[in-house]
């Protein structure tokens, strides 16, 4: 895509972010890559290296958490990564009045941490950690000083991060928290991700079924047949500059 082109792309799709009344977003992986998080299913990703069906379900957890736990532990130092511009520029976008609310399926937190307020985490987050036995809960903090794998101080019992592995159920509140926000949006912001995974796989498509429009930002788009608008860009830059462009646009 051309600078000229990418510039009509942005403009149109301020355009419609101003004139919606409901606007949400969906983010996915390529929204942390630009923060220094890999991206699980990319060339040097987790899933390059650690099998999904032998580390990233449930059952592999329950039946061996301490091999799942090699692969967990690798994630420790990207909860330090910050927000990159494309999150300040969502969380801008949210305190404009423009956007009502983030899905995503990240477990980094890095919309939080760039400001915004309402955010839904599909998949839930790596920052706390809960023991499969007696439900006791830990954060980050204090599982980072724990020796590995971090054990319960209750029960003793092997911690699970309080992430959605492949084969677990969305939580039925997380379910209703989005079917809520997704309900009455009239446009749905995709960024950085290629909506490959169920359930969230489904949001644009509901979002068009009940009139809304879908507005993609990835690398390499995957949803032209649909969208109203596709930009071919990353994640950090784009949002940046359909941030400053809205900002230009007259109410």
């Amino acid at each position: 895509m051309t600078g000229e082109m990418m510039g009509k792309e942005i403009e149109t799709a301020a355009r419609m972010l101003r004139r919606s009344r409901k606007a949400i977003a969906l983010t996915g992986a390529g929204a942390g890559t630009e923060s220094g998080i890999p991206d699980f299913r990319g060339k040097n990703g987790l899933w390059s290296r650690f099998d999904p069906f032998e580390y990233g379900t449930l059952g592999a957890f329950r039946q061996n958490p301490e091999k799942v736990w090699h692969m967990l532990r690798e994630l420790l130092p990207f909860a330090d990564c910050g927000p990159n511009k494309g999150h300040l520029a969502m969380a801008g976008l949210e305190e404009l009045g423009l956007l009502r609310g983030v899905i995503t399926q990240n477990i980094d937190g890095l919309h939080q941490k760039a400001g915004s307020r309402c955010v839904i985490e599909f998949h839930g987050n790596f920052f706390t950690f809960t023991c499969p036995k007696c439900g006791t809960r830990e954060p980050l903090s204090r599982v980072r000083q724990m020796t590995m794998p971090p054990r319960c101080l209750v029960c003793a019992d092997i911690l699970k991060p309080d992430v959605i592995f492949f084969d677990e159920q969305i939580a039925p509140r997380v379910l209703l928290e989005t079917e809520s926000l997704v309900h009455e949006a009239d446009l749905l912001l995709v960024a950085g991700t290629s909506c490959e995974v169920a359930p969230a796989s489904f949001i644009p498509a509901q979002v068009l079924r009940q009139g809304g429009v879908v507005v993609e930002i990835n690398l390499a788009p995957v949803l032209r047949e649909v969208a109203a608008v596709s930009i071919a860009g990353g994640f950090s830059t784009t949002m940046e500059k359909l941030l400053l462009r809205v900002a230009k646009e007259p109410l």
